[in-house]
């Protein structure tokens, strides 16, 4: 895997206590979500450092091998299910637990740091979380999906992890069948799910940002105690 551009990085407030790493969707960048977080209302709660990566250049089969920022290469698609390329999940998921690693360097710790997604970026966001071996703040999964659940052992269910996850109930690129099915698998290991669905297609709404800023106050009060 091409290494990650330097991310994007905003900070709420100086020396911030909890991150959020938050990927983008297949074809865009790291600056596609920069622009959510004055919308997020975070401005009287702890400091937060918002990391935006880019994923790499890399060519996508589904689209006829057209190269474009992808954190995994997705081979054929409908609009039920993915063909993905796992390796490609793997290279990514390993690219953000290094953001995580330099995060812990500079005083974060994983149970404060949220992952957070949109599209493919939430698909990596989700398989991060739920494999890492120390438990994270929280998810935050917006129109996205679980890409392959082989990479996701029983095993690895751990302590429950908050989810934020909302989807456009007229999301024609990736079907809200596709994230009820991510919703109810997380579930099902028991994690606590807030489950958001928006008349909107594969796209993000102000109001669905304001209750991610509502959903992250809240996950943020209940972890400012932990080390």
């Amino acid at each position: 895997m091409h290494p990650l551009l330097p991310p994007i990085e905003i900070e709420t407030a100086a020396a911030p206590l909890f991150a959020v790493i938050w990927m983008h969707g297949l074809g865009a960048d790291g600056s596609d979500f920069a622009p959510v977080v004055p919308e997020l209302g975070l401005d009287d709660g702890p400091g937060v450092r918002f990391i935006f990566p880019h994923a790499p250049p890399i060519p996508v089969t589904c689209n006829g091998g057209y190269v474009m920022p992808a954190w995994y290469d997705i081979i054929a698609l409908d609009s039920s299910s993915r063909t993905v390329d796992e390796a490609g999940i793997v290279r990514s998921r390993q690219a953000i637990r290094d953001l995580m690693a330099r995060e812990n360097q500079r005083g974060v710790p994983c149970s404060r740091i949220f992952l957070a997604g949109f599209s493919q970026g939430g698909a990596i966001a989700y398989t991060t979380a739920l494999t890492h071996a120390e438990p994270v703040a929280g998810v935050i999964a917006l129109s996205t999906y679980i890409p392959t659940q082989k990479l996701i052992p029983d095993q690895a269910a751990g302590a429950a992890l908050p989810i934020f996850a909302a989807h456009g109930s007229e999301d024609d690129v990736v079907s809200i069948e596709l994230g009820i099915r991510a919703r109810d698998f997380v579930t099902a290991r028991g994690h606590p799910v807030e489950w958001q669905e928006y008349p909107m297609p594969h796209s993000i709404c102000i109001e669905e940002i304001h209750a991610v800023g509502r959903w992250l106050k809240k996950a943020m009060r209940g972890g400012s105690s932990r080390s």
